[in-house]
C-alpha cells in the first residue's frame, strides 16, 4: 500500500520534515562544539525545532482528508 498525500499534508510534511533537519543539525553542531553559545542553549532551540516539526507532522496526520 502506498502513502498518498493531498496538496496541504504534503506541504504540511515537507515543512516537518525541514524542521526535524534544522533540530538535527543544530544538535549536532552544538555537540561538535561548533556554534559558540553553550550546549544547553543550542539544545534547547533544537529541541523546540524537533518539537515544532513534530506538531505539524501531527496537524498534517490529523487533516488527511480534508
Amino acid at each position: 500500500m502506498a502513502i498518498r498525500l493531498t496538496p496541504p499534508t504534503k506541504n504540511v510534511f515537507y515543512l516537518s520534515i525541514v524542521c526535524v533537519v534544522v533540530a538535527l543539525v543544530l544538535y549536532l553542531l552544538g555537540v561538535l562544539g561548533v556554534i559558540d553559545g553553550g550546549f544547553a542553549s543550542i539544545s534547547h532551540f533544537a529541541f523546540w525545532a524537533a518539537m515544532l516539526g513534530w506538531g505539524m507532522l501531527t496537524a498534517g496526520v490529523a487533516m488527511k482528508g480534508v
